[in-house]
């Protein structure tokens, strides 16, 4: 049994690349074919490969013969990511307030690896805290440490920069609480850790089609928080530079992959942007006129104002709850998604002292749509 990892190092696609048909990588590739398919017989030898970039391996080296037979190996969905979990923690002392089934759903995109690794920075918190059983918050704090990074202790926030923070990220939760199709909320944060100083996270239902209303609703809650800043504060910070990129790009997926536009119609304009690497498509042309362009350009502008209006308009009608709930983020600096319920009935947050929440940021994710760009993942972070 033969197995090489990364074949697209040697077998990408042969005649596109600078050095012509003479570089060294070719010649490997071309001396691979032959001796997966020569005039020897090969009885006895299995070849194995494996690569994350099927898109880019040489046709002859998926002919019959050669590598004819394809595993596709995804990353694990909310029942596989459970069932991890419970593998991994059986000989771990969880508490009883441990819900794995959350967890899963807070943690789209972690590989395998990703969640042995989650189990065993909850089981080294609580190692730590002279804890005999892991505690749900254990594995929270755990999952922002994996998922974003540790916890900058060294960044000292100014009263204004916290109170920035805490509304940005209280425009975000009630712009999700009260847009139809919005994701479930998993918790909100305003403790620095990696390269944000909050975060608004979401729980993944694993939806395989997403509808344009869903999408539209992602585009209003990601622009919650720089909305909400410019009614509250007066003015937008820098804080919010993520969520127009990922609105921005949300809403040109609609445009060009998803046919959801009122001007061009169903059409799919997106181009090929998944094959950009040196050696293939190294000069690439754009497969519609500047027309059309400036039409997409418009759709995508549409998209997006219409979005900014109506977040304004829910966060107006609803400013005494969004002061309501920057006002808790900034006394308790993490609130889940009962808490902020309970915010905003007008209710007090009730903590056992035994029992401190998760102190850090989650996560918005999209699961992953069949296509080239996608939403927000739920399980992503707006931040």
């Amino acid at each position: 049994i033969i197995f090489i990892d990364e074949i697209d190092a040697v077998g990408r696609h042969r005649g596109a690349g600078i050095g012509g048909g003479h570089d060294e990588r070719e010649q490997t590739l071309n001396q691979l074919l032959v001796e997966m398919d020569g005039f020897e017989s090969n009885d006895g030898v299995i070849l194995i490969a494996a690569t994350n970039r099927p898109d880019v391996l040489d046709p002859a080296l998926l002919r019959p013969g050669r590598f004819d037979r394809r595993v596709v190996v995804n990353l694990p969905d909310v029942r596989g990511r459970k069932g991890v979990l419970e593998v991994h923690s059986r000989n771990v002392p969880l508490a009883e307030d441990v819900d794995l089934e959350r967890l899963a759903r807070g943690t789209p995109g972690l590989s395998g690896a990703d969640l042995e690794n989650l189990v065993n920075e909850a089981a080294l918190l609580a190692s730590r805290r002279d804890r005999e059983h892991v505690i749900h918050s254990d594995f929270e704090e755990a999952k922002d440490k994996v998922m974003l990074g540790a916890e900058r202790k060294s960044i000292i926030m100014t009263e204004e920069d916290k109170r920035l923070a805490a509304v940005h990220e209280a425009g975000h939760a009630l712009a999700a609480k009260l847009t139809p199709g919005a994701p479930a909320i998993n918790k909100a944060v305003i403790v620095p850790r990696g390269q944000t100083m909050g975060m608004v996270s979401f729980l993944a239902d694993e939806r395989h089609s997403v509808t344009e209303s869903q999408l539209k609703a992602h585009l209003i809650t990601g622009l919650g928080g720089c909305s909400a800043e410019a009614l509250v504060i007066g003015e937008r910070s820098t804080g919010a530079q993520a969520d127009y990129k990922q609105v921005t790009g949300l809403a040109r997926s609609m445009v060009c992959d998803w046919g959801m536009n009122k001007e061009l119609g169903p059409l799919a304009l997106g181009g090929d942007d998944e094959e950009i690497f040196l050696g293939k498509d190294f000069g690439r042309t754009r497969a519609h006129s500047e027309h059309t362009a400036q039409a997409i350009d418009r759709e995508i502008r549409d998209l997006v104002l219409e979005a900014e209006a109506r977040v304004g308009e829910l966060l107006l009608a609803h400013r005494q709850q969004l002061e309501d709930l920057a006002a808790a983020l900034l006394e308790f600096e993490v609130l889940d998604d009962k808490e902020i319920d309970r915010v905003l009935e007008g209710l007090p947050i009730e903590r056992p002292a035994e029992a401190p929440a998760a102190a850090s940021a989650d996560v918005v994710a999209d699961e992953p749509l069949p296509v080239a760009a996608q939403p927000p993942a739920e399980g992503d972070a707006a931040g």
